[in-house]
């Protein structure tokens, strides 16, 4: 049931307006309000579907009730009703976030394609959102060890600010989902997150893939590209393994930092960017700056929060939860249910050394989920996950 707001102050119009509309469709259920203080408490207690809104009202008027209305209900979509001298008005609201208009007197046709555009947007706004959520289930940090509730509350603290984060840690433990929590609890998130894995790019190639490169730059730069930081521009760059980055990439990310300006490789032209920096590296970066192979400087101006992140070995308290979050995940991606794993089975997962860290134990438990039992047992573990 779709559910559809009528705010018009000519009851001629308003009553014609609810009957096309209502009995084109019997799932849309239309509501009517005289004027715009009416409407926008209506739109304040209720969630509207659609809101369809004339221009020209007493006591507040089309566009005060629009950026209201965006204010109080962004995602709900309002159709402009403009009469013949208010159709530059109708284009202006378009600006400010108005779906679309129609004018007076309403065409039949014009109207209803109007309605089910705008109703067909609403739904795939919510589809979004539900996609995002499933998005971020994907990325969900679970435990409740000291060490991860310490992350999860300097988290909390520090991903609605701009300030960098270096996150260090053992390969698999996590530090991309440090990463994205950052970036999905900060007001950036509607806005992308570009990974860049700077240790799976050669050294002569970080430069471009950081900052793009511009025609004839090197013997392969065929055409203009834009590089991750301009991609990322709104939003986050997610530096993984920056420890590997080459001295030369560090300098310009260093300048990147300082003045909030790239330059393509073979160009001197600056871009502007706007990008919050999020860094990992399971290295010693101090014991690489006294070698000469990372910048202190760089270093400084990366490491303004700090987040170490545990090893598996070290949170050995988290495992339970672990084993149940990976068997549940594990089983939707299969079309399975998930098999449950006796208090045996915990308790050996418990005692072993995870040299591999979170990335070993999810492989540990698709293995014992594919090859165990129908309830996995400590026999299974001992058979199929021996170390």
């Amino acid at each position: 049931m779709s559910k559809i707001l009528v705010i018009e102050d000519e009851l001629a119009i308003r009553r014609v307006l609810v009957k096309i509309i209502a009995e084109e469709n019997s799932k849309y259920q239309v509501e009517q309000a005289e004027d715009g203080l009416v409407g926008i408490d209506m739109i304040k207690n209720e969630d509207y579907d659609l809101v369809l809104c004339d221009i020209k009202m007493p006591k507040m008027d089309g566009v005060e009730v629009l950026e209201a209305a965006k204010k109080i209900k962004p995602e709900t979509p309002m159709v402009m009703i403009s009469g013949h001298g208010d159709l530059d008005t109708a284009v202006n609201t378009m600006r400010l976030g108005a779906f679309d208009y129609i004018s007076k007197p309403p065409d039949l046709n014009r109207l209803l394609n109007t309605v089910r555009n705008a109703l067909d947007r609403k739904e795939l706004v919510v589809e979004n959102k539900l996609l995002k959520k499933k998005v971020s289930k994907k990325y969900e940090m679970i435990g409740d060890s000291p060490a991860i509730s310490s992350i999860k509350e300097i988290i909390e603290k520090v991903a609605p600010t701009d300030a960098r984060v270096l996150i260090t840690g053992p390969n698999g433990t996590g530090k991309e989902l440090v990463a994205h929590w950052i970036h999905e609890k900060s007001d950036r998130s509607k806005n992308s997150m570009i990974e860049v894995n700077c240790a799976a790019i050669p050294g002569e190639l970080i430069e471009s893939e950081l900052f793009g490169h511009v025609k004839g730059a090197f013997t392969s730069a065929n055409k203009d590209r834009a590089g991750k930081f301009e991609a990322a521009n709104g939003g986050t760059i997610f530096l993984d393994e920056i420890g590997d980055m080459s001295l030369s990439a560090q300098a310009k990310v260093l300048r990147a930092l300082q003045e909030n300006k790239i330059q393509r490789v073979g160009s001197d032209k600056d871009i502007k960017v706007d990008v919050r920096i999020v860094a990992a590296t399971n290295k010693n970066l101090k014991k690489e700056i006294e070698e000469k192979r990372f910048r202190e400087d760089l270093y400084h101006r990366l490491a303004v929060i700090l987040i170490k992140v545990p090893a598996l070995n070290d949170r050995r308290d988290d495992i339970p939860d672990l084993v149940n979050h990976f068997a549940k995940q594990i089983a939707n991606e299969q079309g399975s249910a998930p098999k449950q794993f006796d208090s045996g089975a915990i308790k050996l997962l418990q005692q072993y050394d995870w040299t591999g860290n979170i990335r070993e134990l999810r492989n540990v438990i698709e293995r014992l989920i594919i090859l165990g039992g129908k309830e996995v047992s400590e026999g299974d573990v001992k058979l199929f996950a021996s170390k």
